[in-house]
């Protein structure tokens, strides 16, 4: 980003541009399962994940990094910050064709130059990026869950969010008398899903750096303690007994794609359907994922990727074969 972008005018066409290919290699290197999904969406759209991608990406790499905790604490605060820049009207100028440009961004950041301009194409809610601070901020603060609804607080923070940008991004069938508020819920839903078959996946993992998300009861209901999870020593029953409870939350999220187009439903049904399979695979071997981090094979993802394109009926058809 030249110095230029960071002089207090809007950034430039190029610059731009430059931000989003920035944003595109960072979700392409780091998002190993939604990049099969995010790569099924026309450009526009594409380039908009990406942005949100590299944003949570960024504030998931401070709640994870070695810097101490009132370090994070102060960069995550820097983040929300300067998240003031999307809301409505900030530092927002009429071009010389008449239209929005959008507005400078301090430093030539070049996500959240990115993020500037999706927000002029997309509605992107502001309040749901805060929400992901506020979820990794619970990270750094070292929340740990006595029962499953305050479980799902953290998941609603750190993914629900996300399912609300993304839907703000695919927008709605247009043939569709539907209710965006049903739609955001679905969305929040699927995030949820999502969020707790990262849990499952990295239980030990977690469990190294001091984070342990498995609601206590939980633990105490199928006689675990939180320094078992260290060791591995998860009771297959409760794996079993959290996967079902994703698998739920899966069935209710998987609906949105109802709701979509064609293209952006391909994109949900290839994200979540690799999450399914890693959900699956979990289930089916609790023992293994407990002694290593659990994932799918390219093939098989690209597999799942391709077969959300199917129409519905033929996805059902296929079944096992395609």
């Amino acid at each position: 980003m030249s110095a230029a972008g960071s002089a207090g005018r809007s950034p430039s066409a190029e610059e731009v541009a430059a931000a989003y290919r920035h944003c595109e290699t960072v979700t392409h290197a780091q998002a190993a399962n939604f990049f099969y999904g995010i790569r099924l969406l026309p450009g526009e759209r594409r380039r908009a994940m990406c942005a949100v991608y590299a944003f949570a990406r960024r504030v998931d790499d401070i709640g994870d990094g070695t810097l101490d905790h009132e370090e994070k604490l102060r960069r995550l605060d820097r983040e929300a910050r300067a998240l003031t820049v999307l809301e409505p009207g900030a530092g927002a100028a009429i071009d010389g064709a008449g239209t929005i440009a959008a507005p400078a961004i301090a430093g030539g950041d070049p996500v959240m130059v990115a993020l500037a301009d999706a927000q002029r194409w997309f509605p992107l809610p502001v309040d749901a990026l805060g929400e992901l601070i506020e979820g990794v901020s619970m990270d750094v603060a070292g929340v740990t869950y006595e029962s499953f609804e305050d479980l799902v607080v953290y998941c609603r923070r750190v993914a629900g969010a996300i399912g609300r940008l993304c839907l703000a991004i695919f927008g709605l069938r247009g043939d569709l008398d539907a209710d965006l508020g049903d739609a955001e819920a679905l969305a929040d839903d699927l995030g949820v899903a999502l969020q707790l078959t990262n849990i499952l996946r990295d239980v030990r993992e977690d469990a190294r750096i001091g984070r342990v998300y498995l609601p206590a009861e939980d633990l105490r209901r199928f006689g675990m303690a939180a320094e078992d999870l260290l060791a591995g020593a998860v009771a297959p029953t409760l794996v079993r007994f959290e996967a079902e409870r994703a698998r739920e939350w899966f069935e209710r999220g998987m609906a949105l794609a109802a709701m979509l187009d064609r293209r952006s439903a391909a994109c949900v049904l290839a994200m979540a359907g690799i999450y399914r399979r890693l959900l699956e695979r979990i289930d089916a071997q609790p023992e293994e994922a407990m002694r290593r981090r659990m994932s799918l094979p390219r093939h098989e993802k690209a597999w799942v990727a391709a077969r959300g394109m199917l129409p519905l009926p033929l996805r059902g058809r296929c079944r096992g074969r395609c």
